[in-house]
């Protein structure tokens, strides 16, 4: 299987997000990440977010989640960071995430098949949180917001960094400077379409138990 892009929805999601949004600062990265989340149709959308971020992404992937069907995860690290992300979602007007409190660790055991997944760069688990993701077997898109941060330009990322070449390829990445710019990647992961692959290329030998004639194909 792989992601398969929906224009439609994703101007639903974009235009609705737009709405919503016109207030907050950094509205722009989160019309932009809503409409992908919905044109890649995701159905596991998870975020991370903490304590004085702003709320714009998290309203966009909530409305993506609406269009989509899919669940939507948000990870935080305390308390605190759960009571003000969630005053700031519901007071949007829209249905807030299931939110997951603690260590990245612990937070994404149980969460397998993600689809889409957006992390703050300002963040210091960012990077450890990705390699720990469990992503889809279809692939799925990263995104690395507040990119240009001062804490992201003091250790360089590099995507292939926390990807690991035996489950995950990564298929393309680019960096946009919208809000305080975006890092995003597209990933393919070996899964159902990895197995398919091995099956293709399979030699298999038959012999003929009369004629003793071998004949050899490719499966």
């Amino acid at each position: 299987m792989k992601l398969v892009w929906s224009a439609e929805t994703a101007s639903k999601a974009y235009i609705d997000t737009v709405k919503l949004c016109e207030n907050h600062q950094e509205s722009g990265p989160a019309e932009l990440v809503s409409a992908m989340v919905a044109g890649w149709n995701a159905r596991l959308i998870v975020e991370t977010w903490s304590s004085g971020g702003v709320a714009a992404t998290s309203i966009g992937l909530a409305v993506a989640s609406h269009h989509t069907g899919g669940r939507h995860v948000c990870v935080v690290p305390d308390e605190q960071s759960r009571s003000e992300y969630l005053a700031a979602v519901e007071g949007a007007g829209v249905a807030a995430a299931e939110v997951i409190v603690g260590d990245p660790e612990e937070a994404l055991d149980g969460v397998v098949g993600i689809d889409f997944m957006v992390v703050d760069c300002r963040w210091s688990d960012f990077a450890r949180t990705l390699r720990l993701a469990k992503l889809s077997d279809r692939g799925a898109v990263l995104v690395c917001k507040n990119a240009s941060s001062r804490a992201a330009r003091e250790e360089p990322f590099r995507w292939r960094s926390v990807l690991d070449g035996g489950s995950r390829r990564l298929v393309r990445s680019v960096f946009l400077p919208v809000g305080k710019g975006l890092d995003i990647a597209h990933v393919a992961t070996s899964g159902a379409g990895g197995s398919e692959r091995g099956k293709l290329n399979r030699w298999i030998k038959h012999v003929d138990r009369q004629s003793g004639e071998e004949t050899v194909i490719r499966k």
